[in-house]
């Protein structure tokens, strides 16, 4: 089967959070200025475009990128329909969305992935509740993954992310899943090692399971 980039482009004039540094390039050494190869300066920040977030996001003195595990960013996968929901998802909409039982990795498909094609940054994007996080991190889910720039409610962030991150669940975000439809996949998630970084920009592949 097909692998699928599901990651965004870090690009200049790319959708950021607010606050968050804008993503620049230049090239500080090139051939056609009498250079002997082409050499580009990046300027971004840590959750640009398709990311991880490390404990010490929300965390002081937690590990950084660094101590993601591995083995939560790789394997099996299932990405779950939550496009009919309007408002954030909660632990009743975990019990009608379908979730396979014994998933560990979870990405979330909602509405969210058509604002991927809206200039600029919208905050009517869906977000975990912070109770819906906790349900995810007692059904032993070991990463979980949203079509957006975070995965916690605009505006409340903090106690989504520290629901999760607290118990050790690895946050994906920046997911572009308008090509991809539900089911089981294989993941590969890697985010750039930064250590001490507070996330890393990740290129995120999904290839679907037979069956």
């Amino acid at each position: 089967m097909e692998w699928l980039d599901v990651s965004l482009p870090i690009r200049p004039g790319m959708v950021s959070f607010p606050g968050d540094p804008v993503v620049a390039t230049e090239l500080s050494i090139s051939i056609k200025a009498g250079g002997v190869c082409n050499v580009t300066r990046l300027d971004f920040g840590a959750h640009s475009g398709t990311h991880v977030d490390a404990p010490v996001h929300f965390i002081d003195g937690a590990p950084g990128i660094e101590g993601v595990p591995l083995g939560a960013l790789v394997g099996p996968a299932v990405v779950v329909d939550a496009t009919g929901l309007e408002s954030h998802i909660t632990p009743a909409d975990l019990d009608t969305i379908g979730i396979p039982e014994g998933t560990e990795r979870l990405l979330f498909k909602t509405k969210n992935s058509a604002l991927w094609e809206v200039p600029g940054f919208s905050a009517e994007f869906l977000g975990l509740t912070p109770e819906a996080a906790s349900a995810l991190v007692e059904g032993g889910v070991r990463l979980v993954g949203i079509d957006y720039l975070s995965i916690a409610p605009f505006g409340d962030p903090v106690p989504t992310h520290r629901a999760l991150l607290g118990a050790g669940v690895a946050i994906l975000e920046g997911l572009d899943l308008r090509s991809v439809a539900p089911g089981r996949y294989d993941l590969i998630c890697l985010p750039v090692l930064i250590p001490g970084s507070d996330g890393g920009p990740a290129r995120t592949l999904l290839r679907r399971v037979a069956g």
